[in-house]
């Protein structure tokens, strides 16, 4: 039992180390920061990045974009997972099965800075083989990755191709745990496949999908800093530009390390407050929250 423990004391002193103890930073968004006298020896600014944060109209803009593309996230890449384990469930050659589920999961383990180089190829107006199809039909080249209406789907398409496949392990998992004899039950009653997958195991995965539904709106508020990062431009600012890169460009590129630790705790904090709300509504009715 001591080795056990033993093996847990690097995970948490990991946590500790890289998690918690910089926490103490967070002070920072409540100060005008001097670099040259320290965090707590800077002056206190009561409260003034949070007002002139409400004031910015490149703050209010990411905050929108954020909004608008973690909603479409949350609505179609959540969804797919759940459509995509319950077509593999019912695929019933067991090689073909499993080489799809293999190919699924392999994007998932390619960084955002290698997909995106693949998404800039297949979609340049150059030498993309979207553009080359539409020039065969005698259509004129899109920059897609500079438009203001290509740009929020390719984010999501590019999304649901990395993560599809990783996603819907859980559900996979989910699924291997209903018992045989409720769908032979089923199948002695008349119920065809579609029956069976509708009324037995999409309601046995509701647990699962509230939990992991909570979980994402504890991150409504992250639209995907590596992806976006590696594919907008400013002339995509106005639909592209999220919290996450806005604090970016204010702590890194423009040096403003109190300022972007204030919308970075902003965003955070809004994180914290929907999750325990919607944890607390879903727990009236039924016992699928997080706690």
């Amino acid at each position: 039992m001591k080795m056990l423990y033993l093996f847990l004391l690097l995970p948490f002193l990991s946590l500790a180390i890289f998690h918690y103890a910089p926490l103490y930073g967070i002070i920072i968004a409540f100060k005008d920061f001097k670099p040259g006298i320290g965090i707590w020896d800077s002056p206190w600014n009561q409260f003034g990045h949070f007002k002139s944060m409400f004031q910015d109209f490149v703050f209010l803009r990411a905050l929108r974009n954020t909004l608008i593309i973690s909603v479409l996230r949350l609505l179609v890449g959540f969804t797919f997972p759940i459509i995509f384990a319950l077509l593999i469930n019912e695929i019933t050659k067991t090689r073909f099965k499993r080489t799809v589920q293999s190919i699924s999961y392999f994007p998932h383990f390619m960084s955002w800075v290698i997909i995106a180089g693949m998404v800039v190829e297949v979609f340049s107006p150059e030498r993309g083989v979207v553009n080359y199809i539409i020039t065969l039909f005698g259509g004129t080249p899109i920059n897609f990755l500079s438009s203001k209406v290509f740009f929020i789907p390719i984010l999501l398409i590019s999304d649901i191709w990395k993560e599809v496949g990783w996603a819907s392990i859980i559900y996979l998992a989910s699924i291997t745990s209903i018992s045989p004899d409720i769908y032979e039950a089923a199948e002695s009653d008349g119920a065809n496949r579609f029956h069976k997958m509708i009324y037995i195991t999409l309601p046995a995965l509701i647990p699962v999908i509230t939990i992991l539904f909570l979980l994402r709106l504890g991150h409504i508020l992250s639209g995907g800093f590596d992806q976006i990062l590696n594919m907008y431009s400013p002339l995509v600012y106005e639909v592209g530009d999220i919290i996450d890169t806005y604090v970016y460009r204010s702590g890194l590129v423009e040096f403003r390390m109190d300022y972007s630790a204030a919308v970075g705790l902003f965003k955070n904090v809004v994180g914290i407050v929907l999750l325990v709300t919607v944890n607390q509504i879903v727990r009236k009715y039924n016992d699928y929250g997080v706690w």
